[in-house]
């Protein structure tokens, strides 16, 4: 493995001299940003794309006509010579030079692989300058992103299906090469070590990547395991964002999450997950063989940018990764013609073309529709759901009222009761409540008096601060701790409305009352209790008395999945209009709710987890690796399926009933989010929830190829110039264009169905010969047909479906049905169908 030394920090230090005095002009006119300059020769991935076509005997896409660099001088120079890249950045330069003579300006990365073209500090009067270059396609102002386990693979099934079909964990995933695009990663964390196991990790001999080595990351971090790992802040730096001490200018991760996301997906099987001093089992990623590649991009003090993403994204491309795994969303909707066209996404689509299947995380900006943030065909969108492991704790009064609640913490001993003390009624002698509004929140235990609160369990309030972090848990406990409290119990504020907690780990026995209604009936039972001198008003006497029960055991009785409120929801909106894109979205859901995962030793992302090795989290940034890791399984079995080959086997296998047999059920409001649900839609679930060992033998499979999807943009009004400034091939190449709806997908989206329409699908049989019967149920307001209804097809063979649509009734109400094909032999192909706008035409007479 190739390694690199002190590169960044030189590169760091480059930059601030640099800022320093680029930035000294006070004139508006010289203000600077980074932007992602694209421009018109194609990039390498391409190149290598339309060779691997031509071998083939597949007509060209355009792109060979406008590769005039790669037909000369590099053509027989791979994609990882580093005399093609340099050659690339040479030409980057040179153009700048060129175009902004003698002026100044920071060129921060050369973008070869994916796109052309990169990302440089200018003002905007030499974006003009460069806009204006007849080589320059396309120039966008850098925009900024942000982040989007021990029992989830016993919930979907892994020990006794998926592993057992593969030989078993100790082979699940083995010679595929996941990389992230996170915060960087713990490479000390056991989940990354490469001799957990007698079997050797072998080396994958199409990965090319480097361990870059720093002060941070030292040599040795990278391993058979980790087999590579970057990080990439230039965007950050030039912003003055970056701060090296928390942030870390290498690819150790100072944040957690990009520590948890890799050990979900890709993490070794058994390791132990020890918290607080408790075991909680034992932790295995989803394909736990699989190798894992690092490019942080993200950071704990800022989140990231686009420039840095891209130039992660483009690397990981270029060292030969099978699996693009990113956690991340945008902080806004992409500006212009549509969603599709921004730089991460235009980067993805060449990944894609290079064969490199893409999971990206839906957003926790649910449960309001269209809250999507990925938005693209080509890239497989993830939503969030719970499993049905629950911890949770409980504390019961003195006049036998239980109260359920949540912490990771052992219980009082022997079901004694405890007298219960609030904070703000022991305060000492120089501490009063108007001195310290937040002195209920036990955050500093020299304002208490440590004679009333000793050998009892202390009321504490649970507000907003905890939140944002500005009070912590941790620090209630130590102030517990430093009193010789029996224990603490945290009640909800009542502002606090309709926040759901994740379980806490604490060393003494605790627990946080979640729901304000809860937390009054203990306040009023404790207010009740209280004695006071009739003259004084003065406390004598604390009669209120409680015991926790502990809260390590897990309960597995609960429906699950569900979907979780915060999970992004469809329609995807095609643009800042939010017109209705004809994509499904998300295309499935997986766990990611209260996921136990791997946690970097300086983690502060929860400051829970601060100083542990292991922390439980929540969002829809777990859910996607857990499919990331899943699709590492599918691409080990089937090595030659496309990205949307695997998208496919995932989507039409999955579950659409939760584990006692009902409908799944999606949670529709913040507040109280169990209290409002009702059953799933696509527009909440995609085609459902993942079923892993029935993706690993779908029968039959979708297949949409780079040209549909290039087809599928042309089809934008307005989009041909801004498809040939991303790709540099122009829509005239393509003979026919195409809309969302006839996109070779496992699902069919129709935005307005004016009157009828008919929408083809191709499928192509992966299983042994079989007779396929078809079932269906419309969408409200519409009436379907599918044809034929019955077929036998071949191994290898191919089969078109003519799905005919029909308004019946007018709506602007989305409505759902959904299309079963049951094979002979066992396979059941789901395919879901929404329809939002409906218009026909009444003839009847009156």
């Amino acid at each position: 493995m190739g390694r690199i030394y002190g590169v960044h920090l030189m590169v760091l230090l480059f930059l601030g001299m640099f800022m320093s005095s680029f930035c000294q002009d006070d004139d508006s006119d010289d203000f600077t940003a980074v932007y992602i300059v694209t421009l018109r020769e194609v990039p390498a991935a391409h190149y290598e794309a339309e060779l691997r076509r031509n071998s083939n005997g597949i007509r060209h896409g355009g792109a060979s006509e406008r590769l005039n660099i790669h037909k000369h001088r590099y053509r027989n120079i791979s994609r990882t010579d580093k005399r093609y890249s340099s050659y690339i950045a040479r030409v980057h330069d040179s153009l700048l030079r060129r175009v902004l003579r003698g002026e100044k300006y920071l060129k921060l990365y050369s973008y070869h692989y994916l796109i052309n073209g990169f990302a440089v500090l200018v003002t905007p009067d030499q974006v003009d300058k460069l806009s204006r270059r007849r080589e320059v396609a396309n120039v966008v102002l850098d925009f900024s992103v942000r982040t989007a386990t021990t029992h989830t693979p016993q919930f979907l099934g892994l020990p006794q299906g998926a592993w057992v079909q593969g030989g078993g964990y100790e082979s699940a995933g083995e010679g595929m090469v996941i990389g992230f695009i996170d915060t960087g990663i713990d490479p000390t964390h056991s989940s990354f070590a490469d001799h957990t196991s007698e079997h050797p990790y072998p080396v994958p001999a199409h990965f090319s990547g480097i361990c870059e080595v720093t002060r941070d990351f030292p040599s040795g971090s990278c391993n058979r395991k980790l087999i590579g790992a970057r990080h990439f802040a230039a965007s950050a730096i030039t912003r003055g964002v970056f701060n090296s001490s928390q942030d870390f200018a290498s690819p150790f991760d100072g944040d957690g999450h990009g520590t948890h996301t890799a050990s979900i997906a890709a993490g070794n099987h058994g390791i132990p997950v020890v918290v607080a001093g408790h075991h909680f089992g034992n932790a295995s990623g989803m394909a736990p063989r699989s190798h894992i590649a690092v490019y942080k991009a993200l950071y704990k003090g800022f989140g990231g940018f686009a420039a840095d993403v891209v130039a992660a994204i483009d690397q990981a491309a270029q060292d030969g990764v099978d699996i693009i795994s990113l956690s991340i969303t945008p902080n806004r909707r992409p500006p212009g013609v549509a969603t599709f066209f921004n730089p991460i996404d235009m980067a993805l689509l060449s990944a894609v073309k290079a064969g490199i299947f893409v999971v990206q995380a839906a957003g926790n900006t649910g449960p309001s529709p269209k809250s999507m943030s990925s938005f693209s065909p080509w890239i497989f969108t993830v939503g969030s759901a719970s499993h049905d492991r629950v911890y949770s704790n409980s504390i019961i009064l003195g006049n036998n009222v239980t109260i359920p609640g949540v912490g990771l913490a052992p219980g009082t001993e022997n079901d004694t009761m405890y007298t219960l003390i609030s904070a703000v009624h022991a305060l000492n002698n120089s501490t009063t409540v108007a001195d310290d509004m937040y002195v209920g929140e036990c955050q500093d235990s020299s304002k208490f008096n440590q004679d009333l609160i000793q050998g009892n369990l202390l009321i504490c309030s649970y507000s907003i601060r905890f939140v944002l972090g500005i009070s912590t848990v941790n620090h209630a406990l130590e102030t517990a701790k430093n009193l010789s409290a029996v224990g603490v119990v945290f009640y909800m504020d009542a502002f606090v409305i309709g926040f759901q907690l994740n379980p806490t780990p604490m060393k003494i026995p605790g627990i946080i009352i979640p729901s304000p209604e809860d937390s009054k009936v203990l306040l009023k039972y404790y207010n009740y209790s209280l004695e006071r001198d009739i003259m004084t008003k003065r406390i004598v006497k604390f009669g209120a008395l409680a015991t926790i029960c502990g809260g390590f055991k897990a309960n597995y009785s609960s429906s699950a999945p569900k979907i979780m409120y915060y999970s992004a929801r469809g329609p995807d909106p095609e643009d800042n209009f939010l017109d209705d894109a004809e994509i499904m979205k998300p295309n499935l859901v997986a766990p990611g709710n209260s996921i136990w995962a791997a946690w970097s030793s300086v983690g502060a992302d929860s400051v829970e987890f601060q100083g542990e090795n292991f922390a439980m989290m929540s969002g829809t940034s777990m859910a996607a690796p857990h499919i990331a890791g899943l699709a590492a399984l599918v691409r080990q079995k089937f090595p030659n399926f496309s990205p949307s080959a695997i998208a496919s086997a995932l989507s039409t296998t999955a579950s659409l009933y939760d584990k006692n047999g009902g409908p799944i059920m999606a949670q529709r409001a913040y507040a109280f989010p169990d209290k409002n649900q009702s059953p799933a839609t696509p527009f909440d679930m995609g085609s459902g929830f993942v079923n892993a060992t029935a993706a690993l033998n779908p029968g039959l499979i979708f297949d949409s190829s780079y040209d549909n999807y290039m087809s599928f943009l042309c089809g934008i009004n307005g989009s041909a110039p801004v498809v040939l400034n991303y790709t540099g091939e122009s829509c005239w190449v393509y003979n026919s264009t195409i809309a969302g709806a006839d996109l070779n997908l496992p699902s069919i989206t129709i935005a307005k169905l004016n009157q009828s329409r008919t929408v083809l699908r191709s499928v192509m049989n992966v299983g042994g010969n079989e007779t396929y019967s078809v079932g269906w149920s419309a969408p409200f307001g519409v009436s379907v047909k599918v044809s034929p209804a019955h077929f036998y097809i071949a191994s290898g063979e191919k089969q078109v479906l003519s799905v005919f649509f029909n308004s019946t009734a007018n709506s602007t109400t989305a409505s759902y049905g959904r299309i079963g094909l049951f094979g002979n032999q066992g396979h059941v192909v789901n395919i879901p169908l929404s329809v939002i706008v409906k218009v026909t035409y009444n003839t009847t007479k009156t």
